[in-house]
C-alpha cells in the first residue's frame, strides 16, 4: 500500500467498519508503528495522540478488534480497516463511537454471495454449490421449491431451530437461483424500494 504518512505529521485517519455488519465503528489515528503493529498481530492498533503511544484497542478491556483487512483511499492519506470487534467497541460501552447498534448480520449476506459467484466461476468437485451448478437450473429451481416446502411445513410447528435452519437453507439455494440466472440481488431490492415508493 502506498500510504502517505507525511500530511498530518506522521499519522493518518483510520475508519474502522465492521467487516459483517458494515457498520462504521470509530475513527481513530495510525502512524507506521500501529500499522505494522496491526498488520503483524492482527489486532487493531492505534496511536493515542492523548497517552502519545501506540494503543491496541481493548487492551485494557479485552474488546479487541480483529484485523480482516486493510485498504487505502485515493489519495493515499487515509485508511480503511474492517475488523471483527470482540464486543463493544466505544469507551462509552456502546456497539460504535456514535452510539449506534451493530446487532444486524446481514452484510454476511453480500459475502455469501461472492462466495456463491466463485464456485460458479471456479468450480470444485467437492463444493456443493459447484454441483448445484453442475446440474443446471433446473435442479436449482427445484431446490428452491423444495426448501420452501420445508419452511412451510415447519413455520406450522414451534421449532425455533429447525425453522431457522430451513430459513437459512431457503435463503441460500434462492441466491444460488439468482447466480445461475445471472440476476444479483441488488436487483431484486430496486424492486422493493420502488414499490416501497409507491
Amino acid at each position: 500500500m502506498n500510504i502517505d504518512f507525511t500530511k498530518m505529521n506522521g499519522l493518518i485517519p483510520a475508519i474502522v467498519q465492521d467487516a459483517v455488519t458494515g457498520k462504521v465503528l470509530m475513527q481513530g489515528f495510525m502512524n507506521e508503528e500501529a500499522m505494522a503493529k496491526t498488520q503483524e498481530t492482527g489486532m487493531v492498533t492505534f496511536f493515542s495522540r492523548s497517552k502519545d503511544r501506540l494503543w491496541t484497542k481493548g487492551e485494557t478491556s479485552g474488546n479487541f478488534m480483529e484485523l480482516v483487512s486493510i485498504s487505502v483511499d485515493c489519495d493515499g492519506d487515509s485508511i480503511l480497516v474492517k475488523a471483527n470487534p470482540k464486543g463493544p467497541v466505544c469507551h462509552t460501552g456502546t456497539d460504535t463511537c456514535w452510539g449506534e447498534e451493530n446487532a444486524s448480520k446481514t452484510g454476511f449476506i453480500d459475502q455469501l454471495r461472492a462466495i456463491i459467484k466463485d464456485r460458479k466461476n471456479n468450480p470444485s468437485d467437492k463444493s456443493y454449490t459447484a454441483s448445484l451448478f453442475a446440474k443446471g437450473i433446473n435442479k436449482i429451481a427445484q431446490k428452491v421449491g423444495e426448501e420452501a416446502v420445508e419452511i412451510v411445513i415447519e413455520a406450522k410447528d414451534n421449532n425455533k431451530e429447525l425453522f431457522l435452519g430451513e430459513a437459512a437453507d431457503l435463503l441460500f439455494h434462492y441466491l444460488v437461483l439468482l447466480e445461475a440466472k445471472g440476476y444479483e440481488l441488488d436487483e431484486v431490492m430496486e424492486v422493493l424500494i420502488q414499490r416501497h415508493k409507491k
